[in-house]
């Protein structure tokens, strides 16, 4: 018996893997297909992704096969000339395809003692008082304490727990691939760039490897967007949006997306619970799903974690939802906000024209760039310093960097006075008495995802905030 079983092998389900094993929890991963995908769904990191990959001390991997590029001040394919300044090391996105992040963290959790199971597709679940049942395509079964849903928009898990996924049906569906090209880069650039002048949804510009990645909307609907498009459907919608198919071949892959928009209504029923895809689906403006589904991950780990080992405090495992639902919910609204502004109606235009005049304020430019980085997140922790429930961004100390600390995925208290304890929690909890000119607090209380938890000089008032979060 496991203690967590994890359905799907995506970004998602390794981080999450990976942050189980932090705490000896016994993982097993599940995923239907028994190849790595070459389809590029994503093309980069956010901010805060960075971040937690530094206090997992796994950014320097990422690094090595990533290009870095200035976080831009733009919004629904608005852009602003001056730069924005985050709160962060990283003010930057990490441009890294999904395929690339989902090896890198597969490497990373089978490092850490993850197994990794694949072609090997779930197609049932029962649960009762002690664990969960999973039944397997091939009649095979497992059973653990837990099961997380971490298999994609059209999540077996998800309905096999009837949970419902409200929301809106697709309007639009786009095709999408990478493929080689024989037309000349520069008619190619030069026709999209025409093109993208009135209408933002469509793009085909080099990828790597001498392909080119194209994007095209479609003038229908799949009734079925399972099956992949084929080579003559993309030719076919390039003669049709562009007036030429470039000379498309030779494709890597094919695939095609839509602007549906869903949140599922509830993340957790008994000892099942998702997480990524599988909980939200929304459009790919702003490139905010990776990461999203990847600090998912971050914030359940430790605390289903909790849950297994037996520390954790009555209402820690579904904090989970109360915290991660409304940020979903908030990317699912930023992405309607940027499709309606996209769109060629006058209506949309000229809400579109007003946006680009209040995006001319640098606080409204910070604003919406927080919202996509994923820096302008705060839980809610009630009433504090402003700090409270907000990301810790990492720190200088005296002694080396903040994040360095945070590598175990366990709690952490940053004490500039020297007087406080964290006695009781030692097996949970790293008290580290250390000076930083950064950090204009005595003390300072993290959590394992790196929110901050309380802060202020006095034992006495430290002591529920660790009964809360800790045990």
């Amino acid at each position: 018996m496991f203690d967590v079983i994890i359905a799907g092998g995506g970004p998602t389900g390794m981080m999450l893997a990976s942050e189980l094993r932090l705490y000896g929890v016994a993982v097993l991963v599940l995923e239907r297909l028994s190849a790595p995908t070459k389809e590029v769904r994503a093309l980069g990191l956010h901010t805060r992704s960075l971040e937690v990959m530094d206090q997992r001390g796994l950014l320097e991997r990422f690094f090595e096969l990533g290009q870095q590029f200035p976080v831009g001040n733009h919004f629904a394919g608005i852009t602003k000339p001056q730069a924005v300044r985050l709160d962060t090391p990283y003010p930057f996105t990490l441009a890294i395809q999904q395929p690339v992040v989902e090896r890198l963290l597969t490497v990373h959790a089978v490092e850490v003692g993850v197994e990794i199971r694949r072609g090997a597709e779930l197609t049932g679940l029962s649960q009762d008082d002690d664990g969960v049942t999973v039944e397997l395509a091939d009649g095979t079964q497992e059973r653990a304490r837990y099961v997380v849903g971490c298999d994609g928009g059209r999540s077996t898990v998800r309905k096999l727990l009837g949970i419902g996924f409200p929301g809106e049906p697709p309007k639009t569906q786009w095709l999408t691939g990478e493929m080689e090209v024989t037309a000349p880069l520069e008619e190619v650039m030069a026709l999209v760039t025409e093109i993208r002048k009135t209408d933002l949804r469509f793009g085909v510009g080099p990828s790597s490897g001498g392909l080119y990645r194209v994007v095209v909307p479609t003038s229908t609907v799949a009734e079925d967007r399972t099956v992949p498009p084929t080579l003559e459907e993309v030719r076919q919608e390039l003669q049709t949006f562009a007036g030429t198919d470039f000379g498309v071949h030779s494709p890597l892959w094919l695939s095609r997306f839509s602007d549906a928009t869903r949140l599922a209504e509830r993340y957790r029923e008994g000892r099942v619970l998702l997480a990524g895809d599988a909980a939200h689906i929304h459009p790919p403006l702003g490139g905010q799903g990776l990461s999203l589904g990847i600090q998912d991950a971050f914030n359940l780990g430790w605390k289903l974690a909790a849950e297994i080992t037996g520390w954790a405090p009555e209402g820690l495992l579904d904090s989970y939802e109360v915290e991660r639902r409304p940020v979903a919910a908030d990317v699912l609204d930023n992405t309607r906000a940027q499709s309606e502004l996209m769109s060629i109606e006058p209506g949309a235009q000229a809400a579109r024209r007003l946006v680009s005049d209040l995006m001319d304020f640098p606080d409204v430019q910070t604003y919406l760039i927080e919202k996509i980085t994923g820096l302008g997140i705060r839980y809610d922790f009630g009433e504090g310093h402003p700090l409270l429930g907000r990301r810790m961004r990492d720190t200088t100390l005296k002694n080396g960097r903040l994040y360095e600390r945070m590598h175990t995925g366990r709690g952490l208290l940053l004490d500039q006075t020297g007087r406080l304890s964290v006695a009781g929690w030692e097996d949970r909890v790293d008290h580290v008495v250390d000076t930083s000119e950064e950090l204009d607090v005595p003390a300072v209380l993290l959590r394992p995802d790196g929110h901050v938890a309380w802060t202020g000089e006095d034992q006495q008032d430290l002591l529920p905030h660790l009964q809360r979060w800790f045990g």
